[in-house]
């Protein structure tokens, strides 16, 4: 049975390890929208914020725990990169779905930002698994 586990772990290890820091990145990201929301009265300044949070805490839990990413130098610069970009799109599609449902139809934003992250994060592990960190994942054991 415990060797079971292990291969299931080995086999499933990135996507679970992603699942786990997505969570992360979604509190993070959400924790950061309820703290700045009360400030302002449109939800765009406090989303933007939270993404810029986000956006630094994913990157280095995907490049670290996720990805197991080793690139060095010039190659890091082009995976940093790669990854806000992915990230900015997903973030501009975050900003549009709280303008349209919290600021203009007038759903609770609080509910909606919780909408808007579950698609996020799936649009993410996709930009990440296919473009960004491709290939640097071999699932290694442990």
């Amino acid at each position: 049975m415990v060797e079971k586990i292990k291969e299931l772990y080995r086999r499933y290890r990135e996507l679970l390890m992603y699942l786990i820091f997505g969570v992360l990145t979604t509190i993070v990201n959400y924790t950061c929208y309820l703290l700045t929301a009360p400030f302002f009265s449109v939800t765009t300044i406090p989303v933007i914020l939270s993404w810029c949070v986000a956006v630094a805490f994913a990157y280095v839990t995907n490049r670290v725990f996720v990805f197991r990413s080793h690139a060095k130098g010039r190659e890091t610069v082009k995976e940093a990169v790669s990854f806000v970009g992915a990230r900015l799109l997903s973030g501009i599609l975050d900003v549009a779905f709280m303008a349209v449902f919290a600021d203009w139809l007038g759903f609770n934003d609080k509910l909606m930002k919780l909408v808007s992250n579950v698609f996020v994060v799936i649009f993410n592990y996709v930009a990440s698994k296919l473009f960004i960190f491709k290939g640097k994942e071999t699932n290694r054991e442990g």
